[in-house]
């Protein structure tokens, strides 16, 4: 899901907003990835030195080029031209004008492009599970798992695009000539910050355009690549590319699309304290958002990791061990970053925090874990449910009254509640999300796609009568 950028704007290096190759010195470009022997994979997505990060049916782009790095080493990838506030209404137009014609697709063959994106994705899964892992730091079985996600997605969306649909209900008409049924229907206008392959394959089956995805700015070659497959795949259909727009950019453009009344719905991926802007901003205009936050699950650490994603997150993990051992807690394994190349750094254990510890309570996006000892299970269930967010949980234990307790009323509170099996990755075919602080939105499966629709509840009567609910009558 590529969930590691959790804000409006990451801050990424930033250079000169010149838009040619020639602003940069030839020995700088020589010294990117992309132009060493050992990347030259990365050329098989499209990219190259300077990539445009403005994608609406043509390429383009009039912000600031910036750098992304890989933090298994610190260089230099490649570089992408960011959105500016113009390119983002120019993009929003050509949204408005593309949705026009998608809507009037048929669900199931709108299915059908999907499934085309999905099978396309697919034959690029290896090379685009490798820019994952070199542009995040994901180890690189996860970052093809990332991308094997996202294929999964079109699939199961495929497949929902010949079920969504509501109800005909039962009319309290005394005439009988009456039907009372649920029209869903697109919302019109989606923007989705950070995750993508969840939100733009089950809004495009309900008949949505994409009227811009910003990534964050430090994963832009990710959003550059995966927007080319796409983006071939409506090309060759003959559609508008700006069903599936793309706009690489900062804060201000989020914040753009928070508050832009044309958005018919924001999802974000991120930290709780930056969702929270966005739901304001969101809520003044009183349009719709979907909010996925953060999570700070209770369960095991992963000793298979890679580099966390940039310097400033090593700087998090350093003050988060600090913070421990101020609130008494104990470093019993790790604690340092490692003497090597790019932002490695120890899986570390504390020990001897009490449980309402402000550090424990605090999502640190490194490899910790904050080992605690409880009495009971009554105690044990409390504590999982005193902190803030409430994305993931789970327990491990063979005693069928225990799990069911736990899937029960006074168990566990959170949106995913496991058993048996970790907090991490989630199957498709459930809605995914969280509860409290980390924002109550669903993504994916069961009926995240209500999101994506606005309902509308119609009566409509066949009969030479006026009859009106609840019997009434006007003398």
């Amino acid at each position: 899901m590529w969930r590691l950028p959790r804000a409006l704007c990451v801050h990424a290096a930033k250079t000169s907003k010149l838009p040619g190759p020639w602003s940069r010195p030839a020995a700088f470009m020589s010294t990117l990835l992309i132009n060493q022997p050992q990347y030259a994979w990365l050329k098989e997505l499209g990219l190259r030195e300077e990539n445009e990060g403005v994608y609406n049916g043509s390429w383009g782009g009039r912000g600031e080029v910036i750098t992304t790095y890989c933090p298994a080493n610190n260089e230099p990838i490649a570089r992408v031209r960011q959105a500016s506030v113009a390119d983002y209404e120019e993009t929003v137009k050509k949204a408005k004008e593309a949705w026009k014609i998608w809507a009037d697709i048929p669900a199931p063959k709108r299915g059908e492009i999907v499934r085309q994106i999905g099978d396309a994705l697919r034959e690029k899964i290896q090379v685009l599970g490798s820019l994952v892992s070199l542009e995040m730091g994901k180890i690189l079985v996860e970052g093809v798992g990332e991308v094997q996600e996202y294929v999964d997605i079109c699939d199961y969306a495929v497949g929902l695009s010949r079920m969504i649909g509501g109800p005909i209900l039962p009319s309290e008409s005394k005439t009988c000539a009456s039907a009372l049924i649920e029209q869903w229907n697109p919302v019109g206008l989606v923007g989705i910050i950070n995750v993508y392959g969840w939100n733009n394959a089950i809004a495009m089956i309900c008949g949505n355009v994409s009227a811009s995805w910003k990534g964050a700015p430090t994963t832009s070659l990710i959003s550059v690549a995966v927007t080319k497959i796409i983006a071939k795949v409506l090309e060759d259909n003959k559609l508008p590319g700006a069903i599936c727009s793309l706009t690489c950019g900062g804060a201000d453009i989020g914040t753009a699309m928070a508050k832009d009344e044309r958005v018919n719905l924001l999802s974000f991926t991120g930290s709780t304290q930056v969702g929270k802007q966005v739901a304001l901003m969101v809520q003044e205009r009183f349009g719709r958002s979907l909010l996925e936050l953060g999570g700070n699950n209770a369960i095991i650490a992963n000793v298979l990791y890679g580099p966390l994603h940039t310097k400033q997150a090593v700087s998090m993990f350093l003050g988060a061990v600090e913070e421990a051992k101020k609130e008494g807690g104990t470093v019993v394994y790790g604690g340092k970053v490692m003497d090597r190349p790019g932002n490695y750094v120890e899986p570390t254990i504390v020990t001897g925090l009490a449980h309402d510890a402000s550090i424990a309570h605090t999502e640190t996006f490194a490899p910790i874990l904050y080992v605690f000892k409880f009495k009971n299970e009554e105690e044990v269930f409390a504590w999982n449910n005193e902190v803030k967010q409430g994305l993931s949980s789970s327990i491990f234990t063979k005693d069928l009254g225990r799990i069911f307790r736990w899937l029960g009323p006074k168990g566990s509170d959170c949106g995913i509640v496991n058993v048996n099996i970790p907090t991490s990755g989630a199957e498709i075919g459930g809605a995914f999300g969280g509860e409290k602080h980390t924002g109550g939105g669903r993504e994916s499966g069961s009926d995240a796609w209500k999101h994506y629709m606005r309902r509308s509840t119609c009566t409509i009567n066949y009969s030479k009568d006026l009859p009106l609910a609840q019997g009434i009558k006007f003398q």
